[in-house]
């Protein structure tokens, strides 16, 4: 059940932070926080519709995750989810599906930079009740879905991730349990994602 309509079209998750996105990687986030996860990242290539408000069904949330992903966690540096979000905001002008969603974190990115040449402001981790600067050394658990985690959407760099498992439920299986244990879900934005 939705209490309004959540919007994920691709011209809106594929360039910003978008509603489908913050639910979608929310319920990553929330399907294994248990396990220590800290940090959540869906490309957006894999949301691929918006949801009316009312009843959802099974076939509506197939229609938004069409591709059989399952979840995928691992371990990377601090470094290498700065890297993974240069590579998520270095195509947004050609409006591809490498733009990262995400939970547990929030970035700024600079659109007048060059792909690829520092476009990252800022990343902020959620972290004791609030947010604490991304420490780059520092060894973080992401979750992810398996396409991404394998370097698709250009994340090469997550193909090195430590403890690397690709094989949790699906995706459109811990997004339907998420939705439904919320009763009726709220569609937000938060600023999770802001450009400078």
């Amino acid at each position: 059940m939705s209490a309004a309509a959540i919007e994920g079209d691709r011209s809106v998750c594929r360039v910003q932070e978008c509603e489908m996105g913050n639910l979608v990687a929310d319920a990553m986030l929330a399907r294994v926080a248990d396990q220590g996860v800290q940090i959540a990242i869906a490309n957006s290539g894999g949301l691929r519709a918006s949801i009316d408000a009312g009843e959802v069904t099974m076939g509506e949330v197939l229609t938004v995750l069409p591709f059989q992903n399952t979840l995928a966690t691992f371990q990377i540096s601090g470094q290498g989810v700065i890297d993974a979000l240069e590579n998520s905001v270095s195509q947004v002008a050609e409006v591809a599906g490498r733009f990262a969603q995400v939970a547990g974190l929030k970035y700024t990115w600079d659109p007048k930079v060059a792909p690829n040449e520092g476009r990252i402001v800022e990343v902020l981790v959620a972290q004791n009740g609030g947010y604490a600067p991304i420490d780059p050394a520092a060894l973080y658990s992401v979750v992810t879905n398996n396409y991404v985690r394998n370097g698709g959407d250009g994340y090469k760099m997550f193909r090195d991730g430590l403890n690397a498992y690709d094989y949790g439920p699906g995706l459109e299986v811990v997004l339907a349990e998420f939705m439904a244990a919320q009763g009726s879900y709220e569609p937000y934005l938060d600023g999770r994602i802001s450009v400078k």
